[in-house]
């Protein structure tokens, strides 16, 4: 597993935005998510029907690219990993109440178990410059 060190930690832990790229047939596919960071592991939900979703059943590769981009002052950490599901049980349960807490748009419009899942990055290789 990946080690991130302190400084690394506690710039994931301050921002919640980040990119996530998946592919499918040598195409790729970027977009912009909220991510929740905890142990190592990157968390993010999805809808059954997009892309990303489609992309990550087939193919379970993944990086994200949490960054800053300031001239002079670029921070980054930017990760490649595989992807997993958590769809309904105790994890799910206690994913949805982090993300409800910490973003507007759960609590504008929440869902339940098998409704929509979250995707858990397991963190292979990083890159980073903080």
């Amino acid at each position: 597993m990946v080690k991130f060190t302190p400084k690394e930690i506690k710039f994931l832990k301050e921002n919640e935005g980040c990119r996530i790229a998946t592919s499918l047939d040598d195409i790729p596919h970027i977009v912009p998510v909220s991510y929740y960071f905890e142990d190592g592991y990157f968390y993010f939900a999805t809808d059954y029907g997009t892309k990303k979703y489609a992309n990550l059943k087939k193919n379970k590769n993944i990086a994200i690219s949490v960054d800053i981009y300031s001239p002079g002052k670029h921070r980054a950490v930017i990760v490649q990993g595989t992807a997993s599901f958590i769809e309904k049980g105790t994890e799910f349960k206690r994913l949805y109440d982090i993300f409800y807490k910490r973003f507007a748009w759960v609590r504008a419009t929440p869902w339940r178990e098998n409704e929509a899942p979250f995707v858990k990055i397991t963190p292979k290789k990083k890159f980073s410059w903080v």
